[in-house]
C-alpha cells in the first residue's frame, strides 16, 4: 500500500513538472523500467532511489514512526 502511495505522488508531481519518464530516470540515474515499476507501485525501490527522485522532483521524504505502548 505505501509503495502505491510513494509511486503515485511521484507519478504526480514528475507530471506536475512536465517531465518524461525517460527524463526522469535518466536524471536519477535509474532505468526508466524501474522508475514505470515505481509509478505504478510494483517496485521496491531503495532510499538511494526514493531520496534521488524526491530530490530532483523538489520533493520531501519523511518517515512516521508509531509509538507502540
Amino acid at each position: 500500500m505505501l509503495v502505491q502511495q510513494i509511486g503515485t505522488s511521484i507519478k504526480n508531481r514528475r507530471k506536475e513538472l512536465g517531465i518524461t519518464q525517460p527524463h526522469l530516470a535518466e536524471l536519477a540515474q535509474i532505468s526508466t523500467n524501474t522508475l514505470y515499476k515505481l509509478e505504478r507501485g510494483q517496485g521496491n525501490p531503495s532510499l538511494q532511489v526514493l531520496s534521488q527522485l524526491m530530490e530532483i522532483l523538489g520533493m520531501e521524504l519523511t518517515l512516521k514512526v508509531k509509538k507502540i505502548v
